[in-house]
C-alpha cells in the first residue's frame, strides 16, 4: 500500500525518515529544501487563515497514493501512550496495518468538563466563525446540518486536523471540507474580520472533521497524538 502523509512545516524542522512522511513547505516563502504549497494547484496563498490544510488541499489536487493524511512538524500519531519513554511516531507498517480493517485514521476526542464544542469554539474565537459555517452548510450541504448541531453540543471532539484516510474518504472528505470553508473565505470578506483570529478557517476546520465523521460514519480508529 502506497500511503503518503503531508507533514506540514513552516520553518526549518526535523521530520521523520519513515517513507510514508512528506515534508511540505506551507505558505511558501524562504524555500526550505522540500516540497512547497505553492507549486501545482494549490490555495497556499490562503495559508495565514487556512493554516496546515492548504498542505491538505495540495496533497490532495496533487498526489496520487491509496491512503493520503496531514499531520505537522511537531504532532504525528502514535499507538503508544504520551509520556512513555518508548512512545514512537507511527510507522507506515502500523499504519498499513490499522487501513486493513478501517478507512479513516483519526485522533482520539479531547474532552471538556463544562463546555461544549460550540460555547468553546465561541468563548475561544468568538461565535462568528461556527455561525456562519452553519449557515454555508445548510446551503451547501442540508443534509449535514443535523449532525453539525449533534456535534456542537458534544463535550468532546477532535482537534489539530489530523487524519490518514484511504484515498476515496481523503477525496471525499478534502471536496466536502474545502466547498464549505472556500464559501466562508469568500463571504468572510464583508461579514467577518479574520486578521482578528488570523487562523479562522483553520480552527473552524477541526471543529469540522467531527461533523464528516458524524455524517459519513466510516470505518475508524482513532489514535493517540504525540
Amino acid at each position: 500500500m502506497k500511503i503518503t502523509v503531508a507533514t506540514a512545516l513552516h520553518k526549518p524542522y526535523r521530520t521523520p525518515q519513515d517513507a510514508m512522511y512528506l515534508p511540505v513547505q506551507v505558505g511558501a516563502g524562504e524555500p526550505l529544501g522540500c516540497q512547497r504549497d505553492d507549486q501545482g494547484e494549490n490555495i497556499s496563498a490562503l495559508n495565514p487563515t487556512f493554516c496546515e490544510l492548504t498542505a491538505q488541499y495540495w496533497l490532495w489536487k496533487n498526489r496520487d497514493a491509496d491512503a493520503l493524511g496531514l499531520c505537522h512538524y511537531r504532532r504525528y500519531f502514535t499507538q503508544r501512550r504520551f509520556g512513555r519513554r518508548d512512545a514512537r511516531i507511527l510507522t507506515q507498517a502500523q499504519a498499513e496495518a490499522l487501513l486493513r480493517d478501517a478507512d479513516v485514521l483519526v485522533p482520539r476526542p479531547r474532552w471538556y468538563l463544562i463546555e461544549t464544542n460550540g460555547s468553546h469554539y465561541a468563548h475561544a474565537h468568538g461565535p462568528q466563525g461556527l455561525e456562519l459555517a452553519r449557515q454555508v452548510i445548510a446551503q451547501q450541504h442540508p443534509d449535514c446540518l443535523l449532525a453539525f448541531d449533534r456535534v456542537m453540543k458534544r463535550r468532546h471532539g477532535r482537534r489539530f486536523n489530523m487524519c490518514i484516510m484511504k484515498k476515496a474518504q481523503f477525496a471525499a472528505y478534502s471536496a466536502w471540507l474545502f466547498s464549505i470553508l472556500m464559501e466562508m473565505e469568500a463571504r468572510s470578506r464583508a461579514t467577518l474580520h479574520p486578521e482578528r483570529d488570523s487562523r479562522l478557517f483553520g480552527f473552524v476546520a477541526e471543529r469540522l472533521m467531527d461533523v464528516w465523521l458524524e455524517h459519513t460514519q466510516p470505518r475508524m480508529r482513532q489514535l493517540r497524538v504525540l
